[in-house]
């Protein structure tokens, strides 16, 4: 059996914060706004794995109201997603995610968010990808006002 799962996620850009994006700290003047460490990327695709398996969603398992998860690592928060789809039998066959940012550029940083991802799903690198885009300037993604990320992933079992 397979099953497909889509995530998306979306944090402000704000100073006096870290921007992380798939548990790589990324050098810039902002950084996202959230309740854990807004690592957008990894929320993007643990709700795609969470979807997959019709395990609801991040807000569900790591509600913002609980303080238990604030400035949480994310990395940490998929750790126990994949043990919640290991409990129902559920393996990764693949992620794919795409970060939606005008600045900064992140090439440099991506091959070391794909290795952080696959570590904490026990997936080989080569069974994750991870890519950026821009949006011309459009929309708050364009303006630089925040960060957007979708996901897919293909559960197995």
């Amino acid at each position: 059996m397979v099953r497909v799962g889509h995530g998306y996620d979306v944090h402000r850009l704000v100073s006096d914060r870290k921007l992380i994006l798939g548990g790589v700290e990324v050098p810039y003047e902002l950084g996202l706004l959230g309740h854990s460490d807004a690592d957008v990327l990894t929320h993007a695709v643990m709700d795609a794995l969470l979807g997959a398996a019709a395990l609801g969603d991040i807000g569900k398992h790591f509600p913002d109201t609980d303080p238990a998860y604030k400035g949480a690592d994310s990395l940490k928060l998929l750790d126990h997603v994949m043990e919640l789809l290991a409990e129902k039998g559920w393996r990764v066959g693949n992620v794919d995610a795409t970060i939606v940012a005008q600045r900064p550029k992140l090439a440099v940083y991506i091959q070391q968010m794909k290795e952080n991802l696959a570590s904490h799903m026990g997936v080989d690198p080569e069974q994750v990808n991870v890519k950026a885009t821009t949006e011309e300037k459009l929309g708050f993604t364009g303006a630089g006002e925040g960060m957007a990320v979708h996901a897919v992933a293909l559960l197995e079992k």
